[in-house]
């Protein structure tokens, strides 16, 4: 059983060290963080196709469309949505317990190094927050930057067994929600109510909205709700943290040689439940299960507690990756190009950036403020135009990795947070 703490406390107090270096970065962390942001941008895929005519009530995804867009509604509802926040909610955990030994080992001491991380945090709602106003209103730094402040002030100096008896109960929460959502749901299908009472597609209005300043409000109160409910309240992404810091305390992903086996069965298990769990809900969206529109919600407490385990069973596999690689690289000789996964690697190492910079591509091409393609395009094609845009930050990525450059967003993060060291 680890100790109570992420680290023993030192004797010798010190000033914060600088960021992560890469001799000292494991290739699992990073990995996962690449891969999970092709997830990001086919999760926010829907939110973009602003000119559809119907939608569903429960998912920002059309009601309308080919045959292939259908399919790919399905594969999305089923492996993406509600999958994805998950498993950047673990590897934010993750990474929590990382720096904070990281500082302690080089020399600061426990206090500084906590702070350091409210300070990070603080400076993550603040990106979020202008993210938001200026491009995208499902912005999720601000709600992942609010968890970190309160669960390090909560949870970050208790032990392992406290970590895991919370992580149980609050899933224990998300089980009975999904348990009372099928009992009400199916208990409503049977009463007859107006469907133009339940008014859909309210969640693409700021991208509707032609007009930019007007725009900007709309995604301001977006982003102020989802902070709270995302960050805190949907309790997803808190327990997916506390997750992380367990794992990280025993280097679970630094270290996936010495647990195989842990990953292997939360992988398969973690990841069959959640695709499993989405079946549901994507047969109701596709009108497969027939649900009137108002109990059409009554999946949704499922699609939380199994998006969960996928979101952890995702982390899993690409440890498992991760393994593979180190073991790859340490049989054959440094190559002299980055290849795809050191590609894919390089967007992990500047996520931060990569993240925003789907934003950038994104909204002034689809929003009705610019472009607006997205009332053009279909859900097949909007895949397609999300993938080519992971594809174009992972050759930028790996640009900047030649180069040896971080990441715009990622130096201007440093500066902030390391600003009174000399790292």
């Amino acid at each position: 059983m680890a100790s109570s703490a992420p680290h023993a406390e030192t004797a010798s107090p010190g000033a914060a060290r600088g960021a992560a270096r890469d001799v000292e970065r494991s290739p699992a962390p990073d990995l996962a963080r690449g891969f999970a942001l092709l997830f990001i941008a086919l999760a926010n895929t829907p939110f973009y196709l602003w000119g559809a005519s119907a939608y569903a009530l429960t998912n920002a995804h059309p009601k309308d469309g080919s045959a292939l867009d259908a399919v790919t509604q399905f594969v999305i509802i089923l492996t993406v949505d509600g999958r994805t926040y998950p498993l950047f909610a673990f590897l934010f955990g993750y990474g929590m317990v990382q720096l904070y030994n990281r500082q302690v080992t080089g020399g600061t001491d426990e206090r500084a190094a906590r702070r350091l991380l409210h300070i990070r945090h603080a400076w993550l709602l603040v990106f979020g927050v202008v993210h938001a106003v200026l491009l995208w209103e499902g912005d999720i730094l601000g709600a992942y930057g609010l968890a970190g402040l309160v669960l390090v002030a909560l949870f970050f100096r208790r032990r392992d067994r406290t970590l895991a008896a919370w992580a149980i109960v609050l899933t224990g929460v998300l089980a009975l929600f999904a348990a009372v959502s099928v009992l009400a749901g199916w208990g409503m299908s049977m009463v007859d109510l107006d469907p133009s009472w339940f008014p859909t597609g309210m969640v693409h209005a700021a991208q509707a909205e032609p007009n930019y300043a007007a725009s900007v409000l709309l995604r301001l109160g977006t982003w102020i709700a989802l902070v709270f409910v995302q960050g805190l309240f949907g309790l997803v992404v808190p327990v997916a943290i506390l997750l992380g810091f367990w794992a990280a305390r025993r280097r679970v992903l630094e270290e996936p040689g010495n647990h195989l086996r842990l990953l292997r069965r939360t992988a398969v298990l973690g990841i069959a439940i959640g695709w499993v769990g989405g079946v549901p809900g994507a047969l109701v969206h596709l009108d497969v299960i027939a649900v009137p529109v108002h109990a059409s919600w009554m999946f949704t407490g499922v699609a939380y507690l199994t998006g969960l385990a996928c979101g952890i069973g995702y982390a899993a596999l690409f440890g498992l990756l991760g393994h593979a690689l180190s073991r790859r690289r340490a049989l054959r000789p440094a190559p002299r190009r980055i290849g795809l996964a050191g590609a894919v690697m390089a967007v992990g190492k500047r996520s931060l950036s990569c993240y925003v910079m789907q934003s950038v591509l994104c909204a002034p091409l689809l929003a009705a403020w610019g472009l607006g393609w997205g009332a053009h395009m279909g859900s097949f094609d909007m895949a397609l135009f999300a993938i080519a845009v992971w594809a174009v930050t992972v050759l930028l990525a790996a640009v900047w990795e030649a180069k040896g450059w971080r990441g715009p967003g990622e130096i201007l993060l440093r500066r902030l947070v390391y600003r009174r060291t000399a790292a």
